[in-house]
């Protein structure tokens, strides 16, 4: 069995990833600046659900619903990834 702190450390190393992928993607940034251009600004949330289960058992799937707006608190590891894409946060 993998120790927990590996499995963080898998799991860290995937958001890494995304995080990169998105900022490095020109069809994103071209399309937030599309919506700039037109004279917005633009708030990007993007909520990814990881599961994973052993190989060999059975694996219990979620699924992520969103209803309405809500208040998200962040990291300064997401305010530097949102500043990369050039999107500003607003302070409660």
């Amino acid at each position: 069995m993998m120790p927990e702190t590996e499995i963080k450390r898998l799991m860290k190393h995937l958001g890494e990833a995304i995080n990169e992928t998105l900022a490095e993607s020109p069809r994103i940034n071209d399309r937030i600046q599309d919506i700039r251009n037109a004279g917005y600004e633009v708030f990007l949330v993007i909520e990814a659900k990881v599961g994973f289960s052993r190989k060999g058992k059975e694996e219990e799937r979620g699924e992520a619903v969103c209803s309405g707006p809500t208040r998200l608190k962040i990291t300064s590891e997401d305010a530097k990834f949102l500043k990369s894409l050039k999107i500003a946060v607003d302070e409660p």
